[in-house]
C-alpha cells in the first residue's frame, strides 16, 4: 500500500507502525519518500525494526523511521509498505502513524517602500528568504520576490496600481502575516488564497454618509501567480472587491490587523464580499498549486464574505469562501479543490496585552473531489495565547491545534503544538 502526505520544507518526521509476516520469508519494507511539485522523486528513509516478533506482541514487528529536514524544493511525501520485488508471501501492515517536528525560522522578509519623484508617486518591494517563501515554483521559476508595485495617489480618495502584489480577495488574504493572532493561517485561507499576481490594481474610498464608508477594489492579472512571469494561456483573472463600514473606519486600518490590539472605543464592524473569475489557468488552483500538463487549462470562479467586529478589546470575525470548477478532475493525481469553507474566531485582550483566541475552521470539497482529498470534511480548532511586546511587532505566541477529517480514507485526528517568536523592524 501507498498513502500521499503533504510535507513541509525544514520538517522532519518520525514514522512507524507494526509488521507481521503471515506467510512466507519476505523482507517488509517501510519507507517513506519525497517529491518535489512536480512529482519528481528526491529521496527516501528506510525503517528498521525496533522490537523483536516474540510472543509478547503475537508475531508483530514495530518498524519505525525518522528523516531529515525537507529540503526546500520538497512538495509531497508517499508513505510506502511492501516486499522486495520479485518476493512472495503475506505480509500485513497495521496501526501507522507520522508524526512531524519543525523548528524553523518561517518567515524572514525585507520590505522597502516610499515614494519616486513625488510622493504621489510610490512604490513597494518586499523579498522573502526563508524556504517559506522561496519554494522552486512548478515551472522552474525562482520565487524570491513577494511584492515589486509601483501605485499612482493622485488623493486620498483612489489609487491604481501596476506590478506583483496582493490580490485583494479576503480578509486573511489581504492582512499581514504579521498581524496573525495564531502562528498560521486558516486551513480555509490556505486552500482558497489566490495570494499574489502581476497586474494593474485599483482602489477606490469614499464615506457615503455620516460614519458610513466605503471602499472598492479591482484587479486585472495574469492568473498564474507570483513570479510566473509568462504563460500560454490567453485568459486573465478578473477580481472585485467591496468593503462596508457603517459604524467608521477601523483604527490604523484594523480591519486588518487580527485582534483589537489598540481596543475599539465604540463598535465597528466591517462587511466586505469579493469575486473572482480565472479564465483560462496553467495551474489546478489559479495562483497556485501544480502546473497543468501542456495543452490542458482551466477555468474557475472563486467567491468571498467577511465579517469583522471589534470594540474594547474584544474581537470576532467570520470568513466564508469557496471555489466552482465545472471539471476540476484532470490527469492521474491532479485536480482542482472545487468546495467551500467557512472559518470563525473570536479573542479578547487583557490589560497587560495578554490575549487569548480561538478559532474554529472547517472546509468542504465537492463531491466531484471528494475521492481526491479523502474526506467529507476538515476540521481544525485552534485555541491561542499571545503576549505582545510592542503590538504585532514583538510578540510571543503558543497555539494547539486540533484537526479532525470526516469519513477519511484514512484515519486522521492529529494535535499540533507551536511556538512562535514574532519580531518586525
Amino acid at each position: 500500500p501507498k498513502q500521499n502526505i503533504a510535507i513541509g520544507p525544514g520538517t522532519r518526521y518520525t514514522f512507524g507502525g507494526w509488521v507481521k509476516v503471515e506467510k512466507g520469508k519476505p523482507k517488509p519494507q517501510v519507507c517513506l519518500g519525497w517529491c518535489d511539485v512536480s512529482n519528481k522523486w528526491i529521496s527516501c528513509v528506510y525503517a528498521t525494526p525496533v522490537t523483536d516478533n516474540d510472543a509478547g506482541t503475537g508475531g508483530w514487528t514495530r518498524y519505525e523511521g525518522r528523516t531529515p529536514p525537507m529540503p526546500s524544493n520538497a512538495a509531497t511525501g508517499m508513505l510506502h509498505c511492501h516486499m522486495l520485488r520479485g518476493e512472495t508471501g503475506r505480509v500485513l501492515f497495521d496501526d501507522f502513524s507520522l508524526e512531524e517536528t519543525q523548528a524553523q525560522v518561517k518567515r524572514l522578509r525585507l520590505r522597502l517602500d516610499g515614494f519616486l519623484y513625488s510622493p504621489k508617486l510610490l512604490y513597494c518591494l518586499q523579498l522573502g528568504f526563508t524556504p517559506y517563501d522561496t519554494k522552486v515554483l512548478p515551472n522552474g521559476n525562482n520565487n524570491f520576490i513577494r511584492d515589486a508595485v509601483v501605485c499612482y495617489r493622485p488623493s486620498d480618495t483612489w489609487n491604481i496600481a501596476f506590478g506583483q502584489t496582493t490580490v485583494k480577495s479576503s480578509r486573511e488574504n489581504i492582512k499581514s502575516s504579521s498581524a496573525m493572532q495564531f502562528s498560521n493561517a486558516s486551513i480555509v485561507n490556505s486552500e482558497f488564497n489566490p495570494d499574489r499576481d502581476f497586474g494593474f490594481f485599483g482602489e477606490y474610498y469614499k464615506r457615503l454618509f455620516g460614519n458610513f464608508n466605503v471602499t472598492a477594489n479591482a484587479a486585472v492579472t495574469l492568473g498564474e501567480g507570483r513570479n510566473w512571469v509568462a504563460s500560454k494561456s490567453k485568459g486573465f483573472t478578473y477580481t472585485g472587491r467591496v468593503e462596508l463600514f457603517p459604524l467608521g473606519r477601523f483604527k490604523a486600518s484594523g480591519e486588518v490587523i487580527e485582534g483589537d490590539f489598540l481596543r475599539e472605543q465604540s463598535v465597528k464592524l466591517m462587511l466586505a464580499g469579493a469575486f473572482s473569475y480565472n479564465d483560462r489557468t496553467t495551474r489546478v488552483h489559479g495562483q497556485c498549486g501544480s502546473q497543468l500538463p501542456d495543452g490542458v487549462m482551466a477555468s474557475m470562479k472563486q467567491y468571498y464574505l467577511d465579517f469583522v467586529l471589534k470594540y474594547r478589546g474584544f474581537a470576532f470575525c467570520a470568513d466564508f469562501m469557496g471555489r466552482i470548477c465545472d471539471k476540476p478532475l484532470y490527469f492521474g493525481d491532479l485536480f482542482t479543490y472545487a468546495g467551500k469553507g467557512v472559518n470563525a474566531q473570536t479573542s479578547y485582550i487583557f490589560r497587560k496585552n495578554w490575549e487569548v483566541a480561538l478559532r474554529n475552521s472547517t472546509l468542504l470539497p465537492d463531491a466531484k473531489v471528494r475521492p481526491m482529498v479523502g474526506y467529507t470534511g476538515f476540521n481544525q480548532t485552534t485555541f491561542a495565547v499571545t503576549k505582545y511586546l510592542i503590538g504585532h511587532s514583538l510578540k510571543v505566541q503558543a497555539d494547539a491545534s486540533y484537526n479532525h477529517r470526516t469519513e477519511a480514507l484514512n484515519a486522521y485526528n492529529r494535535w499540533q503544538l507551536r511556538f512562535v517568536l514574532e519580531a518586525g523592524l
